[in-house]
């Protein structure tokens, strides 16, 4: 598998703006609530259709809720 860098989301604050809890926002998206805390948590990247389907839930774009950081390259390139 490549690593090329993390992924952090904002699921935790846009469902604590909301006032909703892990419970409904996962009954909302028909997935496990311990699958939003590991998302939440980092300890689980969502799939892509899924990441789609939480932004689209809170309104947001993807890049709204999901960011990418690349790893710094140590190597120079040639």
């Amino acid at each position: 598998m490549f690593d090329f860098g993390t992924i952090s989301n904002q699921v935790y604050l846009l469902r604590a703006e909301r006032r909703w809890s892990q419970t409904e926002l996962a009954n909302e998206l028909g997935i496990t609530r311990q699958t939003i805390a590991a998302i939440e948590n980092n300890k689980f990247i969502p799939s892509l259709e899924l990441a789609f389907a939480i932004s689209h839930v809170f309104d947001k774009n993807i890049n709204e809720v999901f960011k990418f950081e690349p790893y710094e390259d140590d190597e120079e390139e040639d």
